[in-house]
């Protein structure tokens, strides 16, 4: 991708003629690093970093910015530690992970949220015709969604009868499509598995065994016979469509509506030594996420049209545009609208909230990544020592005063928490300021002093 680095004259010049055109562009921050390269994993999701870059957004902050997908999550969570990125999109669950020292540990923060929903679980072909004659149907004749996990459950039964694993894939230990395919399968009554601190593959006593494979790898493995199923983001569900080898169940809009699903994550240390920088990136994501979102997402298929370039998520355009503008295809002809399958801006979807955190941290006790039982002041600590709404509200008073976006456009009244949310497949209602009691109520997974030891499960 171009690094724009033979073009900073003449692009800070543009950039100073604008200063002068606009009183309120000669605000513009003192960044202490203007040469930056940020990260990425070929997802739709990754949009906002395209359109900052694409639009301009980063130069109007005085940023040169070179964008480079990376071959998975580890490597990419690797190169912003080791500093060979400066900041990269990231699974909400790896800043959380890395500051609490569940895999590699290292202080990540979190100023901005780049999107809500965007993921789905999709199962083979084989699998689907095992559940289709079960499931209920609408007056319609279509079949009625959500499509509940007890409707999987016998299938898993029959495979485990006949003694074959039944094997699904998420993208990673610590990744939103991890925890939802384990919400998704536990309220159907499959266990999903438990991780320990001896035991990091996280299928102790797993109904369903579940394992690693990148997102671009996820049709092809599934074509393979590796696994039977997956989640992952897009448009890695609708490629299985169009390919012909398997049937999105249902999107993450189901399991929990609008879910927080990305972050944009840079080190504390990064954070520290350049602020300015950190602010004007923050300026630049949050403008690049409203144009995704504006004017009830007229800019959509342009989007499309750019994320489906090679440098970026190279896929067919129409595979991308099969969710990006507000429609979903489950089983193949069955199209059907979800205008919010993909949420960029509304809703305070930019916002890092405490309580998006808490949630995260409460999966990685259910099952076992945090392996001994913790209060509810741990977790609103590691929360705010994470999340960084204080930037992020920097950011976006800086941009109201410049004209860029409107002050109803963000919570500024927040205490960081969202009210108590019931909106999931199995109606729990979580509580961010209360993550015990949440979990209290889940037959399965780990709750007040359980951990697991060996093969069981001890304590309570």
């Amino acid at each position: 991708m171009q690094f724009f680095a033979g073009l900073k004259k003449v692009a800070a010049t543009a950039v100073l003629a604008v200063a002068f055109a606009a009183p309120s562009a000669a605000e513009m921050l003192d960044v202490e690093k203007d040469e930056l390269k940020f990260g990425f994993i070929k997802l739709t999701d990754m949009a906002p970093l395209a359109i900052a870059y694409e639009k301009g957004y980063f130069e109007d902050e005085g940023l040169f910015v070179t964008l480079e997908p990376q071959a998975n999550w580890k490597v990419l969570l690797d190169r912003v530690i080791t500093g060979e990125l400066d900041g990269a999109h990231m699974l909400a669950g790896q800043p959380l992970a890395a500051t609490i020292g569940f895999g590699t540990e290292a202080h990540i923060i979190t100023p901005f949220s780049m999107d809500l929903n965007g993921n789905g679980i999709t199962v083979s072909n084989e699998v689907w015709e095992m559940m289709k004659p079960h499931l209920p149907k609408d007056p319609d004749g279509k079949i009625t969604h959500p499509i509940k996990a007890e409707y999987l459950k016998p299938v898993v039964e029959k495979f485990k009868a006949e003694g074959k694993p039944f094997n699904m894939g998420m993208v990673f230990p610590v990744s939103t499509h991890n925890y939802e395919l384990r919400y998704w399968l536990a309220s159907g009554d499959i266990h999903p598995g438990f991780y320990s601190k001896e035991n990091i593959s996280g299928q102790i006593l797993a109904d369903a065994l579940l394992s690693v494979t990148p997102p671009p790898q996820m049709p092809a493995t599934l074509e393979a016979g590796t696994i039977y199923g997956y989640c992952v983001g897009e448009p890695w569900n609708q490629q299985a469509v169009f390919k012909g080898i398997g049937v999105p169940v249902i999107t993450d809009y189901e399991i929990w509506k609008n879910n927080p699903e990305k972050v944009f994550g840079i080190t504390a240390e990064f954070a520290e030594k350049y602020p300015n920088t950190a602010l004007a990136l923050t300026k630049a994501l949050i403008r690049a996420a409203k144009w995704l979102d504006e004017n009830d997402n007229a800019n959509r298929m342009e989007a499309v049209e750019i994320l489906a370039r090679s440098e970026y998520v190279g896929a067919d355009a129409e595979v991308i545009a099969n969710s990006m503008t507000g429609t979903f295809e489950y089983e193949k002809g069955d199209k059907r609208d979800v205008p919010d399958f993909n949420v960029f801006y509304r809703y305070f979807a930019t916002y890092p909230y405490y309580s998006d955190a808490v949630w995260y941290l409460t999966q990685m006790r259910r099952w076992g990544q945090i392996p001994e039982a913790k209060t509810d002041g741990w977790y609103d600590e590691v929360a705010r020592k994470v999340y960084r709404p204080d930037i992020y509200l920097k950011a976006a008073e800086m941009l109201v005063e410049e004209g860029h976006v409107e002050k109803a456009d963000f919570p500024w009244d927040t205490d960081g928490y969202r009210a108590p949310q019931s909106a999931f497949i199995d109606g729990h209602t979580f509580d961010g300021r209360t993550p015990n009691a949440y979990l209290e109520q889940f037959p399965i997974g780990l709750k007040g002093k359980e951990i697991v030891t060996g093969n069981q499960v001890a304590g309570g």
